[in-house]
């Protein structure tokens, strides 16, 4: 069973933020931080991987709508757009989602970066690599 599907059939109550055909956008009941909203397909695909051109032009538009809407109904200007694909990258429901979430001043929400670092040489051939595929 898919959480995200049973709440798109309504069979699971959510507070929606913004509804259409294709795509559902609602408050992620564990608010990392005050308006942390999702946005997920109606139709299920298991990750990024899987969405079709159409899906996924029609969801980041719609992102960008929403994450208007917090700003300005919230009065913050920064705002975290996240998607995790798969176990190590912290996916947690296998149905794409991609959450919003807005900041403010001493927040406890944190994203941490690791440097990898990488010769001139080295980002050449992980360059091409990445052309080639």
């Amino acid at each position: 069973m898919c959480i995200f599907c049973e709440i798109i059939k309504g069979n699971i109550p959510n507070y929606t933020v913004y509804e259409d055909d294709k795509c559902l956008a609602f408050l992620d009941i564990s608010q990392a931080t005050i308006g942390h909203t999702l946005v997920v397909p109606k139709q299920h695909f298991e990750n990024i991987f899987e969405l079709d051109e159409d899906t996924a032009k029609h969801i980041f538009n719609v992102v960008r709508i929403v994450a208007n809407k917090i700003s300005k109904s919230l009065n913050v200007k920064d705002i975290n757009i996240l998607n995790n694909n798969g176990k190590l990258a912290y996916q947690s429901v296998n149905h794409f989602h991609i959450h919003i979430i807005p900041r403010y001043e001493n927040d406890q929400f944190n994203i941490h970066f690791s440097e990898n670092k990488l010769s001139n040489e080295e980002l050449v051939e992980l360059l091409d690599k990445i052309k080639r595929a």
